[in-house]
């Protein structure tokens, strides 16, 4: 999915979450670690204004009734759906804490680990994580899947906010506005003609790169099955195409890392045309994730070393 276009998100209608509504109100929770005693827990990760409750909440099957739809009737719910063994999730969890700490009180994050909530998990379709969902008007939504750098995880909450009638203002250059209608409609070659547009205008934009990088994943991937693409690499890793486009799958699916360990590993063990063909893949998906991100920096030095 193009992380930009975060509009894109609300075109899911309400999962039923029946099953999960307590027949009786749930007793206040404490976070792991909270000191005994009969006060209940208090704000996780820092609250809003006075009065306004706690922003990051930590959420059960008990307590997903009141702390993710029906507070979503009032305030629009991030929901954040990890677990502990999860490396991506430490990376995104953060940043979205950090976020919600700053939004005081304008929305809240909801985070469900999947392990100890696993009715949650069965009832969200949770196939990978971190997997983000939205709760607007008492209404469940896709999000996003996967780590996404800061920047565009703020472009997300402000459309999170705009869904919930909130008046954002957007920093978001007019430019992209064709660029990202686009890619929410599938047509890719109006992406990248539009992106190219903007290149043409400001050489060495990075959000133009990142989208243009966008389209062309999406183009190697199209029409192709994630499960079939990662067996045809197990069975041939030296097959430059198919360990690439086994790179593409894994980024696609929030596992950077695992897609820039494979193609340091390809570049590893091939030479010539095949060794460049990896690295230059790889470098398209550092494009992918910008280069402030700390998964991108580590790779690279990785590259050197592999290449050196």
């Amino acid at each position: 999915m193009d992380p930009r276009s975060a509009s894109s998100i609300f075109t899911r209608g309400a999962v039923d979450l029946g099953a999960l509504r307590p027949s009786t109100p749930p007793a206040a929770t404490k976070p792991a670690g909270a000191p005994p005693g009969d006060a209940p827990a208090g704000p996780v990760g820092g609250s809003g204004p006075p009065g306004a409750g706690p922003v990051v909440v930590d959420v059960t099957e008990a307590t997903f009734q009141s702390e993710v739809l029906e507070r979503s009737l009032t305030t629009p719910v991030v929901i954040d759906l990890w677990a502990e063994w999860c490396q991506p999730c430490k990376q995104l969890s953060p940043v979205l804490e950090k976020l919600a700490v700053e939004g005081r009180g304008a929305w809240v994050l909801a985070k469900i680990d999947v392990d100890s909530n696993p009715r949650i998990a069965q009832a969200l379709r949770v196939q990978g994580i971190p997997m983000i969902m939205v709760a607007v008007g008492g209404q469940l939504m896709e999000g996003f899947s996967g780590v996404l750098p800061e920047a565009q995880v703020r472009q997300f909450i402000d459309a999170v906010l705009k869904a919930g009638g909130a008046q954002v203002e957007s920093s978001e250059d007019p430019r992209f506005a064709v660029a990202d209608e686009a890619l929410m409609v599938g047509d890719l070659d109006a992406a990248e003609q539009a992106f190219k547009k903007i290149l043409g205008e400001t050489p060495n934009d990075t959000a133009a790169e990142a989208g243009l990088a966008q389209v062309g994943l999406m183009r190697r991937i199209e029409g192709k099955v994630p499960g079939k693409v990662l067996a045809a690499a197990e069975e041939s890793p030296d097959d430059v195409g198919a360990q690439t486009l086994a790179a593409d799958v894994e980024m696609l699916s929030g596992q950077a890392e695992a897609a820039y360990s494979r193609l340091i590993a390809l570049v590893r063990r091939t030479a010539g045309d095949d060794r460049e063909t990896a690295r230059k893949h790889l470098v398209a998906l550092f494009t992918l994730a910008g280069p402030d991100d700390p998964a991108v920096a580590s790779a690279r030095r990785a590259l050197a070393s592999a290449l050196f």
